[in-house]
């Protein structure tokens, strides 16, 4: 959407009437869902509806002083993208302003969704929006809370990781499809956090759409002897074949894989395709660690994951993991806001005291259906993650070794299991090849050309004779442009929703 088109809703704003709020009316609260129809996405309307009713449920039946609110849902189609504003702006227009916004998920369509709910003075729970750049809260994304771990906060984890392991550098290394971008996004968020702790970063894009390279991508990253990478299963396992040619998977490198959904955008730590090279993937995957959230269930997790199956299998949809993180999000996000409009009214507010609303949600720790969702001072949910790996590599078996607690930021082994590399920390030889690597400061183009991306590659001149050039690893960081709602509107500049809502800078590592 052009910058001036987004102006314009934002002077239209003032013609749409405020809906005083009636004593009488304080029960009956107005949500909208926006998320996406087609079911390609894990976070679809099929899918996660059945998790939303199901919580609903349990509100009313539970006899609590919340049992009396009375949930009128809005679903409505986001498409991931610009439809989400716009059907706001409708809803909006032709009722009323909706009480709570749940979603969207894709960071494009939150973006513009988060700015608007910010300005009306809206509560906006999602279970994405997991970009780092909607950590800046002060000001348009003020009232949005995220009830699923955020990529920073899987920063956060392996920054507790590398502490933990007495690690200073990495390969950054991802898929980036230039679309939904997923692992661009992911990565970002490790990265965010390893550049504010000084650690050395090197960085290798690819699109998986297009070919891969495996040797190549390999020798870009043999300089760094810790690996993390984001892509998809197939890609990861042929990426640890040609790792394992090259001689790197015998103790001198860790490789990481991160998988976050259970998604086909990420892989699954599985190294077995019954083909021909399932022996020597065996031994590649032995060098392989798989990051992903940690799992703690309650009783009623059970009962809930088999009414979600039910209804989702109902609509003809067939999947592995009916109930994900996204699903599991959506339902804790009713259960906080209910929690949270009861307190607040106990205190004399109204459900339209958007900001008094959007404050008591953040800073605690509730019940999920899970479990135990904390949420920090900033509205992001905690996040708790294990590292798995193959403890037997004879049969080839992988089991949770260690685990990350988000809100005490603490990483810790697993006692009595057997780890692929010993006992204790694993040691591994940081220090540059005296060789300059030229590979590792190869990018296949995915770091800079993007529609939302600008590249800043620059060069240091060290100082004296005895310092050699060192080439800045490019890097990037997401920021969300910040514009006053009512800021100046340059009408000459038309770009993308993309660009407006979403700017990636890269600066010298």
């Amino acid at each position: 959407m052009p910058s001036f088109l987004l102006c314009i809703l934002s002077s239209f704003l003032t013609l749409i009437p405020v809906a005083k709020s009636n004593p009488a009316d304080e029960d009956k609260i107005s949500v909208l869902v926006l998320l996406p129809k087609d079911n390609v996405y894990m976070f679809s309307l099929a899918r996660v509806k059945p998790a939303i009713e199901y919580a609903l449920h349990t509100l009313k039946e539970n006899g609590t002083h919340w049992s009396g609110f009375n949930f009128k849902i809005h679903y409505e189609d986001s498409e991931c993208g610009n439809r989400a504003l716009f059907t706001l702006m409708d809803l909006a227009v032709q009722q009323q302003k909706p009480d709570v916004i749940l979603g969207p998920v894709c960071e494009y369509a939150a973006a513009s969704v988060a700015r608007m709910a910010s300005y009306w003075n809206i509560p906006m729970i999602s279970s994405g929006a997991l970009a780092t750049g909607f950590t800046l809260k002060s000001s348009e994304y003020s009232h949005l809370t995220r009830v699923s771990p955020t990529y920073s906060k899987m920063g956060e984890m392996f920054l507790a990781m590398f502490r933990y392991h007495m690690w200073s550098r990495a390969a950054l290394l991802y898929s980036d499809d230039k679309l939904e971008r997923n692992c661009f996004f992911t990565i970002e968020g490790v990265e965010r956090v390893f550049h504010e702790e000084g650690f050395h970063m090197s960085y290798y894009s690819f699109d998986e759409t297009k070919h891969v390279d495996a040797e190549d991508i390999v020798q870009a990253v043999s300089s760094d002897r810790v690996v993390i990478m984001c892509a998809s299963a197939d890609t990861v396992r042929t990426i640890m074949l040609a790792a394992h040619r090259k001689g790197m998977t015998k103790g001198g490198y860790a490789f990481f894989n991160i998988e976050l959904f259970n998604s086909s955008t990420y892989g699954n730590g599985s190294w077995k395709r019954g083909d021909k090279y399932d022996a020597e993937a065996k031994q590649a995957f032995a060098s392989l660690q798989t990051v992903t959230l940690l799992r703690t269930v309650k009783p009623e997790f059970e009962k809930f994951s088999i009414e979600v199956k039910s209804s989702v299998e109902k609509l003809g949809l067939n999947d592995d993991d009916y109930v994900n993180m996204f699903v599991e999000g959506f339902h804790d996000a009713i259960i906080l806001y209910a929690l949270s409009l009861h307190e607040i009214r106990k205190s004399g507010h109204s459900k339209k005291d958007g900001e008094k609303l959007v404050r008591q949600m953040w800073n605690r720790t509730y019940e999920g259906i899970a479990g135990k969702v904390s949420i920090d001072a900033n509205g992001d949910r905690y996040g708790d993650f294990s590292v798995i790996a193959m403890t037997d590599p004879g049969r080839g078996t992988q089991e949770v070794i260690g685990d990350y607690y988000g809100m005490h930021g603490h990483f810790e082994i697993r006692p009595n299991v057997k780890l692929p590399w010993g006992h204790g920390r694993l040691t591994l030889d940081e220090k540059v090849p005296e060789q300059a690597n030229a590979a590792s400061c190869k990018s296949s183009g995915g770091l800079g050309e993007s529609a939302v991306t600008g590249i800043v590659v620059g060069a240091l001149l060290g100082a004296g004779l005895l310092m050699a050039f060192y080439f800045f690893r490019k890097k990037y960081r997401i920021t969300i442009e910040r514009r006053h709602q009512q800021g100046n509107c340059n009408i000459g500049k038309h770009r993308q929703l993309r660009e407006d809502s979403i700017r990636s800078n890269f600066s010298t590592a």
